[in-house]
Parts: structure tokens; sequence; C-alpha cells
């Protein structure tokens, strides 16, 4: 909390609408018939249902998808028993990760009850309401208690995350930090400060995994649990196997492999950890100070792997990791609970990921470049989209595996599908058009590779298997970047239009530049000085057929970059004007935008080419166009110029490309609204069919609209995607992202794969 003010803590939770939750209804309820339906006298149907066969609550009710997080308050955070009053912000905190992580509906339930018994029967009285049940930030001894009771009383999910969402994330993090140590989890020797809830969670966990009880010693705030102990609750007896016990922290850790945290700051100083066996595995999990800071214990042991509970050091244990998708996968197959096998399962998962490349997307989330498995990455970042499409089927699996699950899932990958769109990042096309790159490579040149996210995105586009780089740009700065970010392109080609190897080649170039534009006032030196530009060059490259298309403009103004394309690739047959498009990734599925980009004031011959040139684009993605023709005014409903000339681009459409699904002019809630449309203009061509391509009426008007949808809808945009060349050239936006690199590498693979 040391970077954040009491203050601006304090003004988050209250000002505007106070707290962080509030209830929005999923239905219509407008009208007076909708709220009959809602509540009296609709609603009798489904209760009736639900009567007769208790199962249909989570056809016709929430259920399914609602979690209650509850709390007694009796530890939260750390701060202690503070009632369950002063812990409603954390559960309501609780509650908007799940939605934001899994797309899980939350009540936040602050029970006041601190004895067992009563928590229980409270717990019982109220779960009809949900799918499943996370218990928050109550006390030990009493929390083992509770869980058990609750797991054995219930059919729905129950799990406590302070025990076992800990236990997850840091057993991922054990494992992949002892496969870089180069131990096996029976020969380690352990040491564990804190013998609390969590503490004995991750235990139960790691010996699961082959760690050794009679290698593991174990300390609470009275010092080393050992067998001469008296006054031992159950859970600590199971743990005093040593006979002798340990006189402090420091012998403990004398040749010990790894040291687990789960008490509080300050308790272990460097001296502690410099005897430690080689490669010490440290994990100071206590917040917001962990036991040994992170600068001393690297200072002391720079072989240490360390983890621990902060945002601000590598390998965060961050339980946001494996709660939210753990209920995920539970609740999808509507599980009886939350089992060995499937806490086992997200760990194995959660461990597995780290060792895959990181999406770029992570890399910038967390300000990070090269980020990917090594002793500062043994676990993925919170941030990271795949989790849910990882974690949350593998649970799932798990439950079914093991007999827990009612609702089998049978189309996995239907089903990680589903779970991508819960959060808007259903990318469809994306992955479809991935997988047509991938069935040949194209090669593609990269006019600014000794920019890092050039560079980067190489890798990445390179690693997905979907393009054979070629590299242009100085030689020794992008080696120097290849070795600084850890970026991995062997083999790749470099050209440098600095090398005195490329003269010939320029000059070769340059003569083809100039037997196209010698009679359009183009001289042998400016053919010469022109193919010294990377653009230009590039361009050549492909013209040659040595490359198949061309990334550039991330630095360069976009009607800067269009004239090397259009003076060297030149028009495809039968057009007459570039265009350009965009792609707008929505949760229903893409919108395609055009002209974004090109064409300032388009007459209505001109709309008809860039209709058609985005028709064929659409067509090229394997998705019917469905189009429509955008303006101010809905079928003559209004005049003036951009009306007029639309209304004549549709008319011409109709006469000359009757199969081509496309009407106008219409305004843009008209074409994205189909009932609306359907009640006003019943006659349109679009009736009864979802409109997916806009054409705009001028520069103006498409330029504004993505950017302010981009901006703030919160949309992904792909693009822009040139169209009308005869070979493939993209230009992307200045500034653009590694992803949106990527995103454009893969549409002009699949375009340069379209034009062979």
């Amino acid at each position: 909390m040391s970077s954040i003010r009491r203050k601006e803590a304090l003004d988050y939770h209250s000002r505007g609408r106070r707290g962080k939750v509030e209830v929005i209804p999923s239905k219509p309820y407008s009208s007076q018939r909708d709220l009959s339906l809602a509540y009296s006298p609709g609603v009798a149907e489904p209760c009736l249902d639900i009567a007769k066969n208790r199962d249909d609550v989570y056809r016709y009710t929430a259920k399914g998808n609602l979690v209650a997080v509850i709390s007694n308050g009796t530890a939260v955070l750390g701060l202690g028993d503070i009632g369950p009053e002063a812990s409603k912000p954390v559960m309501e905190g609780k509650g908007v990760l799940f939605k934001v992580f899994a797309d899980l509906d939350c009540f936040d339930i602050e029970v006041d009850a601190s004895d067992v018994d009563t928590f229980v029967q409270t717990v019982k009285a109220i779960a009809p309401t949900f799918g499943g049940i996370n218990l928050e930030d109550i006390k030990a001894p009493e929390a083992f208690e509770i869980e058990r009771r609750l797991k054995e009383e219930l059919d729905i999910p129950v799990m406590h995350d302070d025990q076992h969402g800990t236990a997850i994330i840091s057993g991922a993090a054990l494992i992949n930090a002892l496969e870089l140590a180069g131990k096996k989890a029976e020969d380690v020797k352990l040491v564990v400060s804190g013998a609390g809830a969590s503490a004995m969670a991750c235990l139960d966990l790691y010996m699961q995994f082959g760690v050794r009880l009679e290698n593991i010693a174990v300390f609470d705030s009275k010092g080393h649990i050992h067998a001469g102990r008296e006054s031992l609750g159950p859970r600590k007896q199971a743990l005093a196997h040593a006979s002798t016990p340990l006189a402090d922290l420091t012998e403990a850790l004398k040749g010990a492999d790894v040291f687990v945290g789960l008490s509080r700051g300050g308790l272990v100083q460097g001296h502690m950890i410099e005897g430690m066996a080689e490669n010490p595995i440290v994990f100071a999990l206590a917040n917001p100070d962990p036991e040994i800071p992170y600068a001393e214990a690297k200072a002391v042991r720079p072989d240490i792997i360390m983890a621990t509970g902060r945002s601000d050091h590598p390998n965060q244990v961050n339980n946001v990791l494996g709660f939210p998708f753990i209920f995920r996968g539970a609740m999808d197959v509507r599980a009886t609970a939350i089992n060995d096998e499937m806490k086992m399962a997200a760990v194995r998962a959660i461990a597995d990921l780290a060792k895959e490349n990181v999406p770029d997307e992570v890399n910038e989330a967390y300000d990070e470049r090269g980020l990917g498995f090594g002793v500062d990455f043994i676990i993925p970042k919170p941030m990271d989209p795949r989790l849910i499409t990882t974690v949350a089927p593998a649970v799932a699996q798990a439950a079914m595996e093991s007999g827990v699950a009612r609702e089998p899932i049978r189309d996995w990958e239907d089903y990680k599908r589903v779970l991508a769109g819960r959060l808007g990042q259903d990318n469809t096309l994306i992955r479809n058009l991935s997988g047509r790159a991938r069935r040949h490579p194209q090669r593609i040149v990269f006019t600014e590779a000794d920019h890092y996210k050039v560079l980067k995105a190489a890798e990445t586009a390179r690693d997905e298997g979907i393009v054979n780089p070629i590299l242009l740009g100085s030689r020794d700065r992008i080696l120097e970047m290849i070795e600084e970010h850890r970026i991995e392109l062997p083999d790749v080609p470099i050209i440098d239009l600095m090398d005195s190897g490329q003269r010939e080649r320029v000059e070769e170039f340059a003569a083809h530049l100039l037997a196209k534009r010698q009679r359009k006032g183009l001289t042998r030196e400016e053919a010469l000085g022109l193919m010294r530009r990377r653009s230009y060059f590039g361009s050549m490259l492909v013209e040659t057929g040595e490359a198949d298309a061309v990334i550039s403009g991330l630095t360069r103004n976009y009607r800067e970059s269009l004239l090397p394309p259009l003076q060297i690739l030149g028009l495809a047959e039968g057009v007459k004007k570039v265009a350009g498009m965009y792609i707008v990734q929505a949760k229903s599925g893409p919108m395609f935008f055009a002209d974004t980009t090109v064409n300032r004031d388009p007459s209505a011959r001109e709309l008809v080419d860039i209709t058609l040139l985005a028709a064929e684009a659409v067509r090229a993605m394997r998705i019917v166009p469905r189009i429509a023709m955008l303006s101010y005014s809905n079928f003559g409903s209004a005049n003036g110029r951009d009306a007029e000339k639309v209304r004549e681009a549709v008319s011409i459409l109709h006469a000359e490309h009757p199969d081509l699904i496309v009407d106008g002019e219409m305004q843009a809630n008209v074409a994205l609204n189909g009932e609306l449309s359907e009640e006003l203009f019943p006659f349109s061509n679009l009736r009864g069919r979802k409109v997916n391509t806009l054409i705009f009426p001028n520069l103006a008007a498409g330029n504004i609209s993505y950017k302010l949808i981009q901006e703030m809808g919160g949309f992904e945009v792909v693009g822009p995607i040139l169209l009308g060349l005869r070979k493939p050239f993209h230009i992307l936006q200045m500034g653009s992202s590694v992803r949106e690199i990527v995103n454009m590498v893969r549409i002009a693979a699949v375009d340069a794969q379209t034009n062979r």
C-alpha cells in the first residue's frame, strides 16, 4: 500500500456510486409487459417447473453463474479480526475479481457469526441461492472445520480461498522453481514460517506432488512444531514428526532447499539464508512486507529463486491466478465439490502456462519486455488472458474424471471459445486467420525491424508459425535489440541497406523502378534515392517475387507510406482506387468498416468500388458480407450531397450486383439494430440479416467512427487493411502495439496466400 495514499483509497470507494458493485438486470424491463414477465404473473411458470425438477433452477435463474463470497471478518488481509462490516470492502473487491477475470457474478455476504455452528448453519441456509461458495478471511482453526463441514453437507463447489488459493499458486511456482533449480520434490528440505490455514493447505498440496513430511520443518509464533510440544491441535500434531526441536529459523534454514513464509514481515534476515543449499527457493509471501525484503535476499544469494506476494517484484504469488478459473471450471460442469484432483489440475495448468511464450499484451500490461520462463518468471502474470482458457478447462476435465461433474463438457474447443467470449476475447476470426496462415507461412518484410515492437511482433508471428520474417533495418541495432530483449529469431535474414554488399541490389531495384516511372518524371538518381528507403525496397522485394508481403508504417505518416506500394506494386486488375478497412472485434462477431483511411470524399461510383473491395476482402476471410451504406438519412428521409451520393451508390449496386447483400442509405443505429430496422423498414434487403460491414460516406465519418469505438468502446480494432493493391502491402497505424502488428501480419499472410 506504500504507493497508494489513504485519501486516494477512501475516495475510490466513496465517490459517485458508493462501493464497488451494483446489480444490473439481464433481461428487458422497460415496458409493463417486461415487468409482468420478470415478476407476476409470468414468473410463476419457471417456479412451477423448478418445483417439479429442482435442477431446472440452473435453467431459469442465475444460480449457475452466481458465487457467494462469504466472510465473518475474523482474519481480514493482514488486519486481523476487524468484524464483518469492516470486511465488506474486501468481499466486494473479491466479487469484482470474479467478474473481471471469469465473468462470474457475485453476492458478498458478511456473516456476524464467529462460532463454527452458527456460521455453517447460516451458509447452509442461503446455499440454494448460489452455484458456488467462496469462503474468505476466516481465522484458523475455525476455517478448517467450517470448510470441512460445508463441503460434506452441500452439493455445490465450496473453497476457502485463503487456504487453497495460496497453496495452488505457490504449488505451481514451486514445481517450476524445483525444475529450474534441478531438484526433486521428494528430496528437498523445506522450512515453513506460519501454521495458519494457508500454510496448512500449502503443505497438504506440496506433499501431494512429492514433498516428504519428514523433510518439513514448520514454525509458528511459539517456535518449531515438534513431537515434544504440548497443546497442539490436530492439524499441527500431524506435522510434529521431529523428536528434537530446532532452536529457531536460523538453524532450520541451514542447508534447506526451500523456505515458504506465510507469517509476517521482517522475520528473516540475509544472514539466515546465506547457509541455504545451492539455488535456494524462497517464497516470502507475507503482505505487504515479505519475511525478507526482495533486494536483500537477492543481494545475499544471487542464485536465489524468489517469489513474494507483491506485484512490484518478479513471481507474484497472487490468488487471482487461480480462484476465478477454478470456480469457472467447477461451475461450468456443475461440480458437486472442488476436490484435490481439481486443485492439482489447476496447479499443473498454471505451471505449464508459465513455460509457454508470453503474449506481448502481457509484457505491455506490466511495462516489461522479454518475459519468459526462468528464475524471474516461474508463474504467469495475473493479466494473462490465457488463464481462463487454460485453467478452467483443466479443472472442468478433472471434475469429470474424478466423478463430481453433473453436466460434462462434450466439445472442448467450443467450450474454450465460450470462455474467451465471456471476457470479450472472442477472436474466432483472428484464430481462423492464424490457422490458415500456418498452413503456408509467407515471407513477410518488416521494414522497421530495428524498432522493438516490430521485432517482437516478428518473433511472435514466427513462433506462431505464420510467417518467415525478412528484417529490414540497421543490422547492428537489430542484433543489439535481439540480445538486449532476449528475442529469438535465429537464421532470420537481415537486410541493412547501409551495407556495401547491398549496393548492387539497390541499383538493380532502382532500375526496375525507373522502368516503371521514367515517363512519370522520375530520374535515375531519384530512383536510386527512393530505393534506399526501406518501404520502397520492401515493395520491390515483393514485386520481384523475393517476398510475399510487406508490413510498414509504424513510424511513418500514412499518406507517405502509401506512395511506395502504389508506385511499385500498383492496383489490382479492374481496381481504380485503393481503400482502407478496419475490423472491429465485437463480442457478437467482427464488424468491418470502410473506407477509413484513404478516400476523403468519394463519389457515388467510388463508393461502389469501395464497397466491392470491402465485400471481396470480407469473403476472403470466409465471411458472407452483409453491407449497410451509412448516412444521416434513412432511405430518402433527408436530402443533401452525402445522402444523395450514398443513395445513388446503393442503386448502382442493386442494379449491377444483385447478389450482393447490401442496402441503404441508412443511419448507423438502424443498420445495427435489427429489430428497429425490421419495424421501420421491412422492405430492406437487410431484413432478418445481421449487418457486419459498414460503408461510410466519406473519410471523416469512417475515421472518426472507428477511432471513437476503439478509444471509448473498449473494442479491439484490427487494421488498417489496405484494399485494392496487386500484391499485399499493409500500413500500420503509427504507434501500433505488438498485438496490433501481429494481427496485421496474420492478415498479410492470408492476403499473400490468396494473392498467389
